[in-house]
């Protein structure tokens, strides 16, 4: 590479999603407290020259990247979208208020005049607080929100679309940004609408932002067999990933298919390869294609009170037989369809806040809690009091006499074991609830494995359509308000590194997701309707795949050989960063210029967690040798077990992790760079 390609900035931010956004948005309100959302440049104000690399789309990243098919939807309410922080979210930063995905879909929706009759106007007008957007709507809100935060910052944003390969020291403090290969830069932040006026192999900065989101893996050992016996035997393999970047027109028509996987890719797979090949959805009832409140069966982020109602499948020939099975053998819970779109938080009697409280409070800020120890007991208590609540207000007959909610939930306090307390109140076992096993199956007997099924239908079917009734649903929502009491304790830094690591990434925080973080209430109700058609067929708990001669064979619990030429794998990488195929965080790692984040133990000792070091205050990466590098910072979803939370997307009126670590970012940013001097004479 010749030092003639090397471009200079003010900063760089490798990637373009929803933290490279919030990034741009708080370094505006930091430039300019005083101006409000949508108010005109200052030309009196010196430009800042920001460049934002992005292998897909700069604005939308990779997740909401506005090209992708509107099958593939958000799984949260519009409502809790935004990429402006509030009075709610701890910063130092001023707060200047902006819209939510809610407030500028009404604002776009109602602008006739200068906008045209274009898919995202027409998606933007159907939105509603309880509706769950497509990708690609939530992606264009992201790229207005660049936009107006760029021009009222007087932040020249720069759009270079690759992939950065490294960051390295340069000299006078400035750090070289390497790509792959010359890469497409514009001034405009939609990458369809530029000119190229450079290619940049090397970026030069003071500052450099990490805010790859969603990293992925290298391929496994597994995924190379499979990927080699595909080309071998001529098989289909559609391998992890995501699915805006899989090639579904592979998948054969009418042949049996392997799924592996439930989580919220599976739900993304089965749209795709129903809907988007041709088969409706109806109203079970009225065969009609809209349901009771006029929103069309087959759109599965609808709203309102029908939208978890029961469906039949119209199929089109062209969609497989789908045989899908998974370690937990369950497809994540559905959402519950309400009145207004939201639900009423849960409000827990046993694990209250004041319990966390005293937890924490014991611990004294030392790391000595155990998940599976201190805190499963009072989750599991409280879910299972959730699960009878829910009966005893809607369907007394279900308990033994004379217990109510109150009375259950003395019950369970004094119990040394809720869960056969509970199976020892309920006259039909059941009702009986285990959480530990909410997510999977009963371990029934193969013979029986299609009756059970068809009682799960029922009571999922229940759940999304009549969540304020049901106790899988009250269950669901107590699972979201818990996680929520455990993150704050985590945050804390009171928590056994090893019990971290052991229980809550091998149970708590696959079973939160599996119960709160689930679909949509009608992508639920589809699968209902596609499981009762016989499109889809639930294999069963620990669900084992391989390949055997010239076929993919799944084999399961309570299920033998089933032999198919299709495989899709639809989990995805959950951020890991000792397994990433992301080249930066490779070479970072492997280099000992990064290192994964220690977390301290009871013992004293560490155990290395799966997100890189950074430092708390500063979200400075960390080098092998404990040394901060304070012109590299890191946010998100690979410094996840530093900055708790971030992962997740940012919500109106809750304290988002994601914005003040932008916000830290923003200040890092502006404490550097000294924008009257031009990037190239920076520090």
């Amino acid at each position: 590479m010749s030092d003639a390609h090397a471009v200079p900035f003010d900063a760089v931010i490798v990637g373009g999603g929803p933290r490279a956004v919030a990034v741009v948005a708080r370094l505006a309100a930091r430039r300019r407290p005083d101006a409000p959302w949508g108010a005109a440049p200052d030309g009196t104000l010196p430009v800042l020259r920001i460049a934002v690399v992005d292998r897909v789309e700069v604005g939308a990243g990779a997740t909401w990247r506005t090209d992708q098919s509107p099958l593939l939807l958000n799984n949260t309410w519009a409502a809790r979208t935004t990429v402006h922080a509030d009075a709610s979210t701890p910063m130092t930063g001023p707060v200047v208020a902006g819209p939510d995905l809610v407030d500028w879909a009404r604002a776009a929706a109602s602008d006739t005049e200068s906008r045209p009759d274009t898919w995202a106007w027409d998606e933007a007008r159907g939105l509603g607080p309880g509706s769950y957007p497509t990708r690609r709507l939530q992606g264009v809100y992201y790229l207005g929100q660049l936009d107006e935060a760029a021009r009222r910052g007087s932040i020249e944003v720069v759009p270079v679309h690759g992939t950065v390969v490294d960051v390295r020291a340069a000299g006078s403090g400035l750090r070289e940004v390497v790509l792959a290969e010359p890469a497409a830069a514009s001034a405009s932040a939609r990458p369809a609408a530029a000119s190229a006026v450079v290619e940049p192999t090397i970026l030069t900065t003071p500052v450099v932002v990490l805010a790859q989101g969603m990293i992925q893996a290298r391929r496994s050992a597994r995924t190379e067999r499979f990927a080699d016996a595909a080309r071998a035997h001529g098989l289909v393999y559609v391998e992890p990933g995501m699915p805006a970047e899989r090639d579904w027109a592979a998948v054969p028509a009418g042949e049996d298919v392997l799924v592996a996987g439930l989580g919220a890719n599976f739900f993304d797979v089965l749209a795709l390869l129903t809907v988007g090949r041709g088969g409706r959805f109806v109203d079970a009832g009225t065969g009609a294609p809209t349901d009771a409140s006029g929103r069309p069966c087959d759109d599965g982020g609808a709203d309102g009170p029908h939208a978890g109602d029961a469906l039949r499948y119209v199929p089109s020939g062209n969609e497989p037989h789908l045989l899908a099975g998974s370690r937990r053998g369950l497809p994540y819970r559905g959402k519950g369809a309400l009145a207004d779109g939201l639900p009423t938080p849960y409000v827990a009697r046993i694990a209250t806040r004041e319990r966390f409280a005293a937890l924490a409070a014991r611990a004294g800020g030392r790391p000595v809690l155990d998940l599976a120890r201190d805190v499963w007991p009072l989750l599991s208590a409280e879910l299972v009091l959730a699960h009878l609540t829910a009966l005893a207000e809607h369907r007394p007959s279900a308990l033994r006499p004379s217990l109510t909610p109150g009375g259950l939930a003395e019950l369970l306090e004094q119990s040394a074991d809720p869960v056969r307390a509970a199976a020892a109140v309920v006259v039909d076992p059941a009702d009986a609830v285990d959480p530990a096993r909410a997510d999977r199956p009963p371990l029934v007997d193969p013979s029986a494995w299609h009756a059970w099924v068809e009682g799960w239908v029922r009571n999922e079917q229940e759940s999304v359509s009549s969540p304020l009734t049901s106790p899988r649903a009250r269950v669901n929502q107590a699972m979201e308000t818990l996680r929520g009491e455990v993150a704050r304790l985590t945050r804390a830094g009171v928590f056994d590194g090893a019990s971290l690591e052991a229980f809550g990434e091998g149970v708590l925080i696959p079973l939160g997701l599996a119960l709160a973080s689930g679909p949509p209430p009608r992508r639920t109700a589809q699968l209902l309707a596609l499981v009762r058609a016989g499109v889809v067929e639930l294999l069963g708990e620990d669900t084992r795949i391989e390949v055997e001669d010239d076929a993919f064979v799944a084999r399961s619990r309570v299920r033998d050989a089933v032999r198919t030429r299709a495989l899709i794998e639809t989990r995805m990488h959950r951020g890991a960063v000792s397994p990433t195929d992301d080249p930066l965080l490779r070479a970072l790692l492997d280099s000992g210029r990064a290192r994964r984040h220690p977390l301290p133990t009871a013992a004293g000792g560490t155990v290395p967690s799966e997100s890189l070091d950074v430092t708390r205050d500063g979200c400075a990466l960390v080098d092998a040798a404990g040394a901060a590098d304070d012109r590299v910072v890191v946010l998100g979803i690979p410094a996840e077990a530093v900055q708790r939370g971030s992962a997740i997307g940012a919500s109106p009126g809750v304290p988002s992790p994601l914005l003040a670590g932008a916000d830290v970012a923003a200040a890092r940013i502006l404490g550097v760079v000294v924008p009257e001097a031009g990037p190239s004479d920076q520090l």
